[in-house]
């Protein structure tokens, strides 16, 4: 993982390349149907209590607590493995791997996600992606904050960072300069999301959703670092 690469292109997962509103979406209904409406509530509740106090989607976290409160009902059980099977291959946006392998004609795919160590990979396996990245998946809490550990595991001349979270994208805009481009896809909930946008500059690319990644030629980029470097 030494050797710089010209480009390296670093992709978020959830709501940027798998639809996961639609897969917590799935759960709510499933807890709704098999525990009554007021545990859906009680589910998300808990859900955003975990992610305040991981600041990641503790999704692991949430089904224990859950669990416990309804001990005494054997169907809790059902909830761990319905998480644990759920298809998430399934729940990729359109043309998300058309995407990946189109950029690859520019520069090396590596997947920069969020999450705890269990749940996330499993997630990814189940979705193909850890296979269709070659392995390349980068696990922090906060990305955002881990960008030494990244241009140490791929070195580049340039990033182009594609997220659905404006801030993560400006943060990492205001670390690393004109090294990186932003690419913002407005899928998802926090794309969408005036509050989450409010104050925010925008990304140096902004597209509908993620197969109009395939509309733009990055080949600019990769050449200007070719004549930049010494």
């Amino acid at each position: 993982m030494s050797e710089t690469h010209q480009a390296v292109f670093l992709f978020d997962v959830d709501d940027t390349l798998l639809d996961n509103d639609r897969m917590k979406s799935d759960l709510g209904d499933y807890v709704a149907a098999r525990f009554g409406d007021a545990a859906r509530a009680e589910l998300w509740t808990l859900y955003e209590q975990q992610r305040d106090k991981h600041g990641y989607a503790d999704f692991l976290g949430t089904l224990e607590r859950f669990r416990l409160a309804h001990i005494e009902d054997m169907r809790v059980l059902e909830l761990a493995n319905w998480v644990i099977d759920y298809p998430f291959v399934e729940r990729l946006f359109p043309d998300a791997l058309a995407a990946v392998r189109y950029v690859s004609a520019w520069g090396l795919p590596v997947i920069l996600t969020d999450g705890d160590g269990v749940y996330q990979p499993h997630k990814l396996e189940r979705a193909g992606l850890i296979a269709a990245f070659g392995g390349r998946v980068l696990n922090y809490v906060h990305k955002e904050k881990e960008l030494d550990a990244v241009t140490r595991a791929f070195p580049a001349a340039h990033y182009v960072l594609i997220d659905d979270k404006l801030s993560v994208l400006d943060a990492v805009k205001q670390a690393w300069g004109d090294s990186v481009t932003t690419v913002f896809p407005r899928q998802g909930h926090y794309a969408k999301d005036p509050e989450k946008l409010k104050g925010l500059p925008p990304a140096d690319i902004e597209i509908a959703r993620i197969a109009d990644l395939m509309t733009h030629d990055f080949g600019p980029i990769c050449r200007l670092n070719e004549e930049t470097d010494p």
